[in-house]
């Protein structure tokens, strides 16, 4: 067994671990943002939750292309120390993050309703009709 197929089987084990380590800072470089989303879908559209804490909404970006949606946001967030006072510790991040995930139906983008309250995204994205998924028989 490779080395690869090692850490693919550590990743099945443990993926939040991996993708913690692998967002972890490498020398002094900050690592981006993460918009983390809950996604969930009824008969006629999916609702998506996604937190960008600290965000206002005219730097947030929502683009839908077919099934493909993308999330990004221009993170600011003030950073004050004090005259006299060392940082210890800083998990905040400065910068672009960004967001992108393919679902099972087309989205009818005119129809989509975005609204931002107390730093979570909420999406509505109606799936386009005719668009639904069909059974197909096997000859």
């Amino acid at each position: 067994m490779n080395a690869l197929t090692r850490l693919d089987r550590l990743d099945e084990m443990f993926p939040e671990l991996i993708r913690r380590f692998a967002r972890m800072p490498v020398m002094g470089v900050e690592t981006p943002g993460e918009i983390r989303i809950d996604v969930t879908e009824n008969d006629k559209d999916y609702l998506v939750r996604a937190e960008i804490p600290g965000v206002r909404r005219e730097d947030i970006n929502v683009a839908v292309d077919g099934n493909f949606v993308s999330l990004s946001a221009e993170i600011n967030k003030e950073s004050e120390t004090k005259k006299g006072s060392r940082l210890l510790l800083k998990e905040t991040y400065v910068g672009k993050a960004s967001r992108g995930f393919s679902l099972a139906h087309e989205i009818d983008e005119k129809h989509v309703i975005a609204k931002l309250e107390d730093g979570v995204l909420k999406l509505t994205l109606p799936k386009r009709e005719g668009s639904r998924a069909r059974h197909i028989a096997i000859e």
